[in-house]
């Protein structure tokens, strides 16, 4: 079994747009010309591609029901779509069907801070969440390398998660709230402003779900305190299993840093040409750790972590002196993703969970795979969860590579099941990874989510043919 190839909906056979939603939505917003269709046609995972019908871009709430009803009175399949930022194929468009931009839905509608919450549309970027929050003290955990593109919307689609997930955790640990509507029309509120709920976590059920369920139009998320102070520290080693076994050591002393990230030698030299980081020359791997907190904590905690770091056999220690090179250490780290375009013409970027134990086992075994295949990867994780996001490397214009990037992702897939991880971390199944699903959950745990999802949206027009295998009615 193998990751799904790349597909295109070119060869399908045309179909007309059905009459009325012109009555709901402006000419000017509902788009059917060839360059808007080609614009939303692909999200982050580029291999996927499938022309929408139309992009409607609706600039209320109640516009999105609306458009929502009329898919489910004339059977549209839709999918809703914020930046594009899925690396899953989560996003990419259902043949035959619509595509609800909701990037104009960008309006922070309320930030109360004495209570410590926003509510937000699902168009707002991440960054600027934190951004409205600075000057109270406050701000949004979350923080996807994406964050200063991505929208709250596809965050709470896929359970984002990021860099300081490990003492924050995900997207779903900071949705409180979630206004919106499902496939067949109906709104739906579920949970509040308050922590305090009574039943079923309906809130947490509808976070990662992909989209499948339908649609949040406004969401209420939690704001935490900021840290009064920072201890950020750069960590070179000469391998990266020995980056891996770092990390185990600081886990297992009882610290519980914001942030554990490694890199390794590929994605360093990706980050240095893109924006000069200034990561310890020659390292295999570097290993950067965030402890955050009261300043009198911080004292205790980073010596604990220097003796920590020094019985690993690093090379190179630095520690940020100021905000400045703080943010110097992160800029490298946040912008790898794009910055391996600057190595390789094409790249696949995976992402696959294996227990913190296992940690140094599952680098090495990367290293394996990427020799036996010849083909070059290059790894960035989030560390402190176990959650590995390895950027295959390849060549799409020579016959074969695409093929062999694909088997090279689904053996990292394959060695995650087997170690008792997860084929994922925070992107989502999406297209890309659905066949991979009952190799994780057996039979009756995957008939039990799939009546879930039945429940939310019967007629299965809410971006179908996700997540699921053989799930296709269109």
């Amino acid at each position: 079994m193998s990751i799904a190839s790349p597909k295109t909906s070119a060869d399908r056979p045309a179909r007309v747009l059905p009459a009325g939603l012109d009555q709901i939505i402006p000419a000017d917003r509902c788009q059917q010309d060839a360059a808007s269709q080609a614009a939303f046609e692909s999200d982050g995972l580029t291999a996927f591609r499938s022309k929408p019908l139309a992009v409607v871009y609706p600039v209320t709430s109640e516009e999105v029901v609306a458009i929502v009803r009329w898919c489910a009175s004339n059977g549209v399949p839709f999918v809703a779509r914020g930046s594009g930022t899925s690396l899953s194929g989560g996003s990419v468009p259902v043949p035959g069907g619509i595509v609800i931009a909701l990037n104009r839905l960008n309006q922070i509608l309320r930030l109360d801070a004495d209570d410590r919450y926003a509510v937000v549309q699902p168009g707002v970027i991440n960054q600027h969440v934190t951004d409205a929050a600075r000057p109270y003290g406050l701000h949004y955990a979350p923080d996807p390398s994406s964050q200063s593109i991505c929208t709250i919307g596809g965050n709470v689609a896929f359970n984002s998660g990021g860099a300081h997930c490990l003492k924050y955790g995900m997207t779903s640990n900071h949705v409180i709230g979630i206004r919106g509507v499902l496939s067949d029309g109906q709104e739906i509120q579920l949970g509040g402003p308050t922590l305090e709920t009574v039943g079923p976590d309906w809130t947490g059920l509808f976070c990662g779900s992909e989209g499948l369920f339908g649609i949040a139009t406004e969401i209420t998320l939690r704001l935490l305190p900021s840290a009064e102070a920072f201890h950020t520290v750069l960590v070179g080693y000469r391998s990266l299993e020995a980056a891996g076994d770092a990390v185990s050591a600081i886990i297992d002393s009882g610290l519980l840093p914001g942030a554990i990230e490694i890199m390794d030698a590929l994605a360093i030299e990706a980050a240095e040409a893109a924006v000069a980081c200034n990561y310890p020359p020659g390292a295999a791997a570097v290993l950067i750790v965030e402890l955050e907190g009261p300043a009198e904590k911080l004292a205790c905690e980073r010596e604990e972590l220097e003796a920590i770091l020094q019985r690993t056999d690093p090379f190179a220690v630095h520690v940020a002196a100021n905000s400045e090179e703080r943010l110097s250490i992160w800029k490298g780290r946040k912008s790898a993703f794009s910055a391996v375009g600057r190595i390789s013409p094409d790249f696949l970027v995976q992402d696959g969970v294996v227990p913190r134990s296992r940690l140094g086992e599952a680098l090495k075994e990367i290293e394996r795979i990427s020799k036996a295949s010849g083909i070059r990867v290059a790894n960035v994780f989030h560390a402190g969860d176990g959650n590995l996001h390895p950027l295959i490397l390849y060549n799409g214009s020579i016959d074969g590579q695409w093929e062999r990037a694909e088997e090279v992702a689904a053996e990292i897939l394959r060695m995650c099941i087997a170690m008792g991880g997860s084929i994922t971390g925070e992107h989502g199944v999406g297209l890309e990874k659905k066949a991979f699903l009952p190799d994780m959950f057996d039979e009756p745990t995957m008939q039990l989510m799939k009546r879930i999802r039945q429940a939310m949206d019967p007629s299965l027009i809410s971006n179908p043919d996700k997540m699921f295998p053989g799930d296709s009615t269109h």
